[in-house]
């Protein structure tokens, strides 16, 4: 297990949902936490709460992330974890999706955010001599078009996610085990504000959704991160539902005669 006590963590999207449990875990396992979120007052409310310190940031602007890490790091002088958990998302059909501003929101926040705060913390770590930790919030729909959000409209959050992950495996290849470890959270259907406002009432949710709460998701990130793993899934369905592409694949290469 995984001893956070007296080190520095940095939570983004950390005032609500994933972010807050996050940051209740942490907290509870001895660590200084930094609340960083775009919504500045519930940030320091969380933050006063677990004793932590609050960063109101706007992740969607270029320049954040590098300022966030500095200034995250400037508080205790060193910065041990970082959770790039910020996420945002819109519902419109893929045929009328027009990239306006809103959905470039998205794919700032939900996929050039976390990399950019990866560059920027391993500029830090790296002079400094430190080792650090950096987990990703990217998603089940990252992975594959789950059963029970067929027909949610969420292509272009699926897309952010999806492209977050494969910037995140490519990273893991280029640092080849230095500088810092690194992590993939892939949350299926979680209780957060974002799937709240759909669904008022957790209990109505769709049973193929296999809704859980943000303290179920964060028990098995902090057991991904004590087991070392890089994909952190929380449901168990996201293998199979995998299959659809694996096996169209695999039917494709049949049919072009590309098999052994």
């Amino acid at each position: 297990m995984i001893n956070y006590a007296d080190q520095t963590i940095l939570v983004t999207g950390g005032a609500s949902g994933i972010g807050k449990a996050l940051a209740e875990a942490f907290a509870a396992r001895g660590a200084e936490v930094i609340i960083a979120d775009v919504q500045a007052s519930a940030a320091e409310a969380v933050a006063a709460s677990l004793n932590g310190h609050a960063i109101a940031c706007d992740l969607s602007d270029p320049a954040a992330p590098s300022s966030l890490i500095d200034a995250a790091w400037a508080w205790r002088g060193k910065l041990d974890f970082v959770c790039a958990n910020a996420g945002t998302g819109v519902r419109n059909p893929v045929r009328k999706e027009d990239f306006g501003p809103a959905t470039e929101r998205v794919f700032a926040v939900n996929m050039r955010a976390p990399i950019l705060m990866a560059q920027a913390y391993a500029a830090k770590l790296e002079p400094a001599g430190r080792r650090g930790r950096l987990m990703i919030t990217s998603s089940e729909n990252a992975l594959s078009l789950p059963a029970g959000v067929r027909r949610s409209r969420i292509g272009a959050y699926a897309a952010s996610k999806h492209g977050v992950l494969i910037l995140a495996e490519w990273l893991r290849e280029e640092l080849a085990g230095a500088t810092m470890d690194l992590h993939v959270l892939l949350p299926g259907a979680v209780y957060t504000p974002l799937v709240a406002a759909g669904i008022p009432d957790p209990a109505l949710a769709p049973k193929e959704l296999g809704l859980i709460l943000p303290e179920r998701c964060v028990e098995l990130a902090l057991k991904g991160l004590d087991l070392g793993l890089f994909y952190i899934p929380t449901h168990a369905h996201t293998a199979a539902d995998m299959q659809a592409r694996t096996q169209g694949v695999a039917d494709a290469l049949k049919a072009l005669g590309l098999t052994p």
